[in-house]
């Protein structure tokens, strides 16, 4: 048996491990492999994981672990070190490489929700490394970016920020931060929704639920919306392909 699995420090809202078993169960080979779930509370608890799991192939890293992983591993890809994090681990002859699947991802997602429209402009919420993924395609797609964060320092704009004109100039809106994610699903992000209109496009990373707060508002006021279910599938299949090499 093969292990594989999902780091993070909570993961109570993850749908990796009922992904994999269905593709497992899907495709026979529940005998060969095995998806779990791994709770840590502190970084530096990857050590004892990978030596206590027996037979571990890689394990994919979600919040808020993405760029922490980093110092845990002697080998990036060429996407996931200009990105400056990873979603993807795969262990081959006692080597540890990081690899960034949530490229992939977002890559479908945005053809899905854009179509064939080029926003002039994007706002990008968070700063975390789903959101260092999501300005790395934004740049692929010469679609110039802003950053908002709470924190000053770490963004272009607060959300103090986000007028009316700020709003109305940012068409495609990005959700990169865990803010309206399960359980806490009646938060959504603080930007003035008042201000967008059928031109707007917004665009969740947050998949439970997947209607959250933030589409719903979104759409009540004739915005295009997309979750964030499309960039797990795509990403999961993604490292799925790493593991298989």
């Amino acid at each position: 048996m093969k292990n594989l699995g999902l780091i993070g420090r909570r993961l109570g809202h993850s749908f990796s491990a009922r992904y994999f078993a269905e593709k497992f169960e899907r495709e026979s080979l529940t005998a060969q492999f095995a998806y779990g779930l791994y709770e840590l509370p502190e970084i530096e608890c990857v050590e004892e994981f990978i030596r206590s799991t027996p037979n571990l192939l890689g394990f994919n890293v979600t919040i808020p672990y993405k760029q922490q992983i980093i110092p845990y591993l002697d080998e990036l890809s060429d996407e996931a070190r200009n990105i400056g994090a990873v979603n993807c681990v795969k262990l081959s002859d006692g080597r540890r490489v990081g690899y960034n699947t949530d490229v992939d991802g977002i890559r479908l997602s945005l053809d899905k929700l854009l179509g064939e429209n080029q926003p002039s402009l994007a706002m990008v919420l968070g700063t975390g490394g789903a959101s260092q993924a999501v300005q790395y395609v934004l740049a692929e797609r010469d679609i110039p970016y802003s950053i908002v964060s709470r924190d000053r320092d770490k963004g272009n704009m607060t959300y103090d920020d986000l007028s009316l004109d700020v709003m109305e100039a940012h068409s495609l809106i990005i959700n990169a931060s865990p803010v309206g994610m399960y359980p806490k699903d009646e938060e959504a992000p603080m930007i003035n929704y008042g201000a967008l209109t059928p031109d707007h496009y917004l665009f969740d990373l947050v998949y439970n639920p997947v209607q959250t707060l933030f589409l719903k508002r979104g759409a009540e006021q004739g915005a295009h919306t997309l979750s964030g279910l499309d960039m797990l599938y795509a990403q999961a299949d993604a490292a799925w392909k790493i593991w298989q090499q």
